[in-house]
């Protein structure tokens, strides 16, 4: 049986209450998504990132890009970005976004992960900068990846898998309620770009 079979039904919110998640699957070929993923690999503005952890500085392994309309400054895990200008491709990728998904961004923060031992711990992404209750749309290139979400009160547990080319849109109350991460995995040792579109407000 293959893996990605089943037909998606974007509509389907992923997430039980509180907060809703849509998966529209694979937006892009996986050809196309090979090419896209060579493409912001080479000419995205790729740096490590930065986080303030009880004082001390660390330097994560997994590498970060932010871009925008405008030079919006971001400010999450106590370090603050300023965005570059768009370059043609994302800006491209986010017009097919907001065709996609009816809604509308005006940033984008890039994550490389090099390897399936680099990942993101549960957080929810619900910095003051953010636009309250605005979509932030996730796309995939690169190597397949468990994505797991988990109620901030109740502490239930959904997991999903995210495909080279797919798109998932997180909206509504779930930043509030919910916390997302992407955990590591020694089952792949390809690199992985995630996409997220976002609104600052």
């Amino acid at each position: 049986m293959k893996l990605f079979d089943e037909p998606i039904d974007s509509s389907k919110n992923l997430l039980p209450f509180d907060g809703e998640v849509n998966y529209y699957g694979q937006v892009f070929s996986l050809q196309k998504a090979t090419e896209l993923f060579d493409s912001l690999a080479a000419t995205l503005a790729w740096q490590h990132d930065e986080a303030l952890i009880m004082g001390k500085r660390i330097i994560t392994k997994r590498k970060v890009a932010w871009y925008g309309d405008k030079p919006y400054e971001y400010t999450y895990s106590k370090t603050t970005k300023t965005a570059l200008n768009w370059i043609p491709e994302l800006l491209g990728l986010k017009k097919t976004i907001e065709l996609i998904t009816g809604a509308g961004y005006n940033s984008c923060l890039a994550n490389l992960y090099h390897t399936g031992e680099e990942g993101m711990a549960y957080h929810s992404d619900n910095e003051k900068d953010l636009a309250e209750h605005a979509a932030i749309a996730s796309l995939s290139f690169g190597a397949a990846r468990r994505f797991l979400f988990k109620h901030k009160d109740s502490k239930k547990t959904i997991t999903t898998f995210l495909e080279p080319g797919s798109l998932l849109v997180m909206k509504g109350e779930t930043q509030k309620n919910w916390l997302h991460r992407l955990p590591p995995t020694t089952k792949t040792t390809r690199p992985r770009i995630n996409l997220t579109f976002r609104k600052i407000s």
